[in-house]
């Protein structure tokens, strides 16, 4: 049994192939995968696993967004930290939700659907999910977005709304506020924990550095190999690009 994993938490990864070791001697781990990107580039390069574990919140984005550039029929089972009760109500078209942490036994009993299913579908498989299916996921409950961040400048605390925030940028392992006005304020979230509480109608994750509210995107070049560079207000002295992968996300997202 070939099996993917894609995961972005070293630590989630490690304690995955454990626990797959411990209940199948047949699990043979082909490659682990941290990124949406370096995710789709993999499908378009390797014949499909038997079965892939996937994390929904990655490094770069959703997991979701794969489906959206590559098609593939091997069953997926998704790793989430979302509720239990969300779980249950999006079993959809074959697929298996384990909650995070994983329990060895809520494994097992995912491996042994997979079994049970790879033999009714011998002949004729079809595990493939559409993006309407999974984005309904995300569609099940209305989410909480924040309204409002504190930022700590010496011995003084202020908060800062979502109304009057440009964009965020993380250098040096800082994450860094950066208001309409031009003030930069250190902020104690990491950019990976900011796409969960923000409001992606208004913000989006252009690379690995910046996440933008639409307000502050003044500019959009072509450039070469098909990426998009970024002018922003206020302007910032990096080039910043958007990856190839992330174009049709991102000029999606600015039309919506």
């Amino acid at each position: 049994m070939r099996i993917l994993i894609i995961e972005d938490e070293p630590f989630a990864q490690a304690e995955l192939k454990r626990l797959l070791a411990s209940v199948s001697s047949e699990a043979k781990i082909i490659g682990t995968i941290d990124s949406v990107e370096k995710s789709i580039d993999w499908f378009q390069q390797n014949p499909e696993p038997d079965l892939v574990f996937l994390d929904i919140q990655l490094s770069d984005g959703l997991s979701f967004e794969i489906f959206e550039h590559v098609k593939f029929k091997c069953p997926v089972i998704f790793t989430t930290a979302f509720d239990e009760y969300a779980i249950k109500a999006f079993k959809l078209n074959s697929i298996d939700y384990l909650l995070k942490p994983i329990r060895k036994e809520a494994l097992q009993q995912a491996l042994d659907k997979f079994a049970e299913m790879k033999t009714m579908y011998k002949d004729a498989p079809s595990f493939s999910i559409s993006p309407e299916q999974v984005h309904q996921l995300l569609n099940f409950r209305q989410p909480s977005y924040k309204s409002r961040f504190v930022a700590r400048v010496g011995d003084t605390i202020r908060h800062i709304s979502v109304d009057d925030i440009a964009y965020f940028f993380a250098e040096d392992n800082v994450v860094f506020l950066v208001a309409k006005s031009g003030s930069k304020q250190i902020i104690e979230y990491n950019l990976e924990d900011l796409t969960k509480v923000l409001d992606p109608a208004r913000f989006f994750r252009l690379n690995r550095s910046y996440i933008v509210d639409i307000d502050s995107v003044v500019k959009v070049s072509k450039y070469f190999n098909s990426r998009l560079a970024i002018e922003l207000k206020p302007p910032v002295k990096d080039q910043i690009l958007v990856s190839r992968v992330k174009v049709p996300d991102f000029i999606k997202w600015m039309d919506a």
